[in-house]
């Protein structure tokens, strides 16, 4: 099936066996190497990209599914010599060690940012009515679907309470 989306500002269409996947397409079909496979079940969070501005786990996602969509991966949120807050913050924190969630962290972190600022609750959001305070609870509550094998989840919080400058 001819697919047609924005991929990181790009107009991109690709001829994609309807079985395959947003993930699959990012990595094999425009060489996206960012977002990882980790357990391919939506259960780890590596994959996970932004489509529309919504953070999705990319693995679990079919590509035909997404015509006419604007998908953000990694690499399309910062360059080396120009990075996102959001990278730098988890650069800043030392926010990773092995580094190989540290792609589907910081797009679900971003896409998490701006969840908060549209006052979406979580669980763990005291007042659904008020706006959403950025406890440590909250961030940890909304990241829970990605995890980080290494066990950085200190910096990860820290980085993203900074990207969003609250106090530490």
């Amino acid at each position: 099936m001819k697919t047609s989306f924005t991929v990181n500002g790009q107009a991109t269409t690709l001829d994609l066996d309807p079985r395959t996947t947003l993930l699959d397409a990012l990595r094999e079909r425009l060489d996206l190497k960012g977002s990882k496979k980790g357990c391919d079940h939506g259960q780890c969070g590596a994959c996970t990209v932004l489509v529309n501005g919504r953070r999705i786990n990319a693995c679990l996602s079919l590509a035909v599914s997404h015509e006419g969509d604007e998908i953000t991966t990694i690499e399309g949120l910062g360059s080396p010599d120009d990075l996102h807050p959001m990278q730098a913050a988890f650069l800043d924190r030392d926010a990773f060690q092995c580094g190989y969630c540290t792609p589907g962290q910081i797009c679900s972190a971003v896409g998490m940012l701006a969840e908060v600022g549209e006052g979406w609750p979580s669980l763990a959001t005291e007042d659904v009515a008020g706006p959403v305070s950025l406890t440590d609870a909250e961030i940890r509550e909304r990241m829970s679907g990605n995890l980080c094998r290494c066990s950085a989840y200190p910096q990860i919080v820290e980085a993203i309470r900074a990207a969003a400058g609250e106090p530490a």
